[in-house]
């Protein structure tokens, strides 16, 4: 579970929330017909411009967001230096066991290759292939997210309008022009406060963990390869630490240092 994300929207609803129904006419806020609009809106758009798989796709891809696992760095590097010295010593034969443990199918399928003799650039080939298209896979996911985003405050705007020309209609009735603009208003905010504490929000983050995934898996490939080249293990190690930044090098040299 990713507190974080979680915190962050709780966090952003309630202060909100806090500061609206601390101050008088905070009924006014809360408006079904207004909120059917931006919701419905958004929905409908997403759908015209995205396949349906894709946006039901979407639902599993936010998941990312609030649930991601994400693979300790340091223990993959470690267990690829381990695989080093193992096959060094036994063969690479020797490593069907470990691999058959690996839980990360992409690392698995990468391992399996090498222990099958699959030239190096091929192997590197295969595997840089199905790298970007998991990269296009999740790159989809954010473009939903990114363009309901951009939808929300638009429909938002559109009940606005739709707000202020029913308030138009009732002109003769000055007592009601105050309640009425503030109505027709209240789908504006709707649509900016989910596009910026929902939408957009989720897009980045999801951004952020297919970032982290892709370093990962770029940083296994390098792994998988040197030990196909029969690279010495400390060789290995420093190679790559170089994929992660400086201030998390150091963990990984600890951690050398105890083995």
């Amino acid at each position: 579970m990713d507190l974080a994300t979680l915190i962050g929207i709780l966090a952003g609803f309630i202060l909100i929330g806090q500061a609206i129904i601390s101050a008088p006419g905070a009924s006014f806020f809360f408006n079904p017909s207004a909120l059917l609009i931006v919701c419905g809106g958004v929905v409908s758009a997403t759908l015209v411009n995205f396949p349906l798989k894709d946006v039901k796709g979407s639902i599993k891809v936010a998941k990312n967001a609030f649930l991601h696992k994400a693979m300790p760095v340091n223990g993959l590097i470690e267990k690829l230096v381990e695989l080093s010295r193992k096959a060094r010593v036994e063969g690479l034969l020797s490593l069907e066991k470990d691999i058959s443990a690996m839980d990360d199918e992409f690392i698995k399928k990468g391992l399996e290759l090498m222990v099958d003799g699959t030239e190096t650039d091929v192997l590197r080939e295969v595997l840089a292939t199905e790298l970007t298209c998991l990269e296009d896979r999740h790159s989809t996911g954010q473009d939903i997210f990114r363009a309901m985003g951009a939808y929300a405050p638009a429909f938002g705007m559109a009940g606005t309008l739709i707000g202020l020309i029913q308030m138009l209609q009732q002109l003769q009735d000055p007592t009601q022009i105050g309640s009425g603009m503030a109505v027709a208003l209240v789908t504006t905010f709707y649509g900016v406060l989910l596009a910026n504490l929902v939408f957009l929000p989720i897009a980045g983050k999801l951004k952020t963990r297919s970032n982290q995934e892709v370093i990962l898996k770029e940083l296994a490939i390098e792994g998988i390869c040197s030990i196909q080249a029969g690279d010495n293990p400390r060789l290995l190690r420093d190679k790559l630490v170089t994929f992660l930044a400086p201030s998390m090098r150091k963990g990984v040299q600890e951690t050398s240092e105890a083995a």
